[in-house]
Formats: C-alpha cells, structure tokens, sequence
C-alpha cells in the first residue's frame, strides 16, 4: 500500500461526502478551520449553503475523493458508504479514508477490508454527539485503525471534537465503544423513568428527589471503576455490597412496583439475576458477578417472580 498522500499539506484539502445535519457540521467544521474542502451528496442541492461558505460541489464521488488526501464520509449505513465510494474506482488509492458511518463491528470491518484492497488507508470513527456539538471541547469521537492516519490528520479532526482519540489499531472498537456508552445510557435511563414512576404514583416530585437524594444517586458512578476492575480480573469477591445484600431491596422495589400498578418487568429482570446468581453459590460475591449472564445469557434467568 502506497504512503498517504498530501502528507506536506498544513492544512490538507478535505473531502466530505454525504450532507446531511451531520455531514454538513463536519464539512463546516473543516471549512471554518481553513481547510480547502470538497462536498459531495447524492442530492447535490444539499451542498448549496456550504459552497455559500466556500466549499467546492463535486460532480462525481470520483472528483470528490481525488480532491485531497483525506476523504471523510458520513452516510445512512455502512452499506450505503461502501457503495458510494465504490464510485470512486481507483482514486482512493493512497487516500485515507475516515468513516463516521454508524453501524456495527461486522459492517465496519467489511468496509475496512474493502477499502484496504483498494489501496486506502482506513480509520473509522464514532461520533458521540448530536451535529450542533461537533467542533464543542467537550465533544468526543473515538477512532481505530491506522495510526499513520490518526496521526497525520490529527489536526484536522481535532476540528470536530475537542476530545479525539485513538482508541486501538482495530477499526471496530470505537463502534463498540460507542455502543457500550449508549446501553449505559439506556439502561440508566430506564431504570430512572422506572423510579420517577413510582415517586409520581405516590404524588412526590421526581425534581425534589433529585435534589434530596443526588449524594446517593451521584455515589452509583462511583462505583464503576470497581465493577470494571472486577470484570476485568474476572474475580468478584467483595468485602462488602455482595449480592445477598442486594436481593431484599430489589424484592421491595418489585412488590411496590406490582402493587401500585407500575411496569414491574424492570425489576423483575433484575430480581430473577440476582436470585439465579444466589442459588448458584455467588450470595457473597459483588454485583460485578452477574456479566455472567450477559456473557452466557443461554444460562439466564428462565422465570420471573
């Protein structure tokens, strides 16, 4: 594979393909950063207020890549990027090629070996902000893949976010990342929504208990580096906080739900977890225990209370 190319270039000519809310932040992040950019959109009108700004309208993809040395792409689904820069034939050798495609790490590693039998150099990204916080400090995105391109264009993506890493040499990672950060997301949410539920039935202020309980809610994320560390070592011997000491709680919070009429399937999950993991010898160990089944969720829980 050739060495990138346009590696002398201060400010290096970027290529964005694909113009939609987000596309168009990243193209006029690049563009208030000085740098000569090149726009592309199977809707070309897309492109009109960034050529306002200075962009330049590709007519092809093929124009678009060999425009410049890097060639950054934000569509609707790793097969649609694929296809577009298909397009693009033999001009993408020797460019670097980011994609801030959503999708999974199947999909990502397919466009990876694609376009490294094109002759590209690959770096995928996940952005971890809505298209108004790109260019933000405290925005992130995660990368993997090649180094040389990280690190050659590192100036140039830091105009996206404030908080870009390379976070591995293997393009799927930042996918997984993104995703661990979203089921956290969710999860936490839910649970949340379960527990303004149940403040509401009862007529009490979901805004008044944050304010009274936010020592106790902010100490949950205190103890995560722990839960971390545990998984990791794969040893979940706690001193205290073992999982004995969790099933009363969740028991009240599943009775309470049930007899006020409150989706109880919540805590019931929760409940079948704690107790499945208790049967099978784990009473005394922490709440780290229960990756198990997440890990092995054919071994689950297989009733509810």
């Amino acid at each position: 594979m050739s060495e990138i190319s346009g590696t002398n270039d201060v400010r290096p000519a970027v290529t964005v393909i694909g113009l939609g809310e987000m596309g168009t932040a990243l193209a006029t992040a690049f563009l208030d950063g000085g740098h000569p950019t090149t726009v592309w959109n199977r809707t070309p009108g897309k492109a009109d207020a960034l050529v306002s700004k200075g962009a330049r309208r590709a007519g092809t993809v093929r124009e678009a890549v060999a425009a410049g040395p890097l060639v950054v792409v934000n569509v609707k689904g790793n097969t649609a990027a694929r296809d577009i820069l298909e397009s693009a034939g033999t001009a993408l050798a020797g460019r670097a090629v980011v994609n801030l495609t959503d999708g999974t790490s199947a999909e990502v590693t397919a466009v990876a070996e694609w376009a490294a039998d094109q002759g590209a150099h690959y770096l995928h990204g996940q952005i971890m902000t809505i298209a108004p916080g790109i260019g933000h400090p405290d925005a992130v995105v995660f990368y993997g893949g090649e180094k040389a391109v990280y690190d050659r264009f590192h100036p140039a993506l830091r105009l996206l976010s404030g908080r870009a890493s390379l976070i591995a040499d293997d393009p799927r990672a930042p996918v997984l990342y993104g995703m661990a950060v979203h089921g956290t997301m969710w999860g936490t949410l839910n649970g949340f929504l379960h527990a303004a539920a149940l403040l509401s039935n009862e007529g009490i202020q979901v805004s008044r208990f944050l304010e009274d309980a936010t020592p106790s809610v902010s100490a949950l994320l205190s103890f995560l580096p722990s839960i971390a560390e545990a998984v990791d070592r794969n040893d979940h011997a706690v001193e205290y906080g073992a999982l004995k000491h969790h099933l009363p709680s969740v028991e009240d919070l599943f009775q309470e739900s049930r007899s006020r009429g409150i989706d109880d399937d919540l805590p019931a999950y929760t409940l079948a977890l704690v107790a499945k993991a208790i049967d099978e010898g784990h009473a005394n160990d922490n709440y780290s225990r229960l990756i198990d089944h997440f890990t092995n969720p054919q071994n689950g829980p297989t009733t509810t209370p």
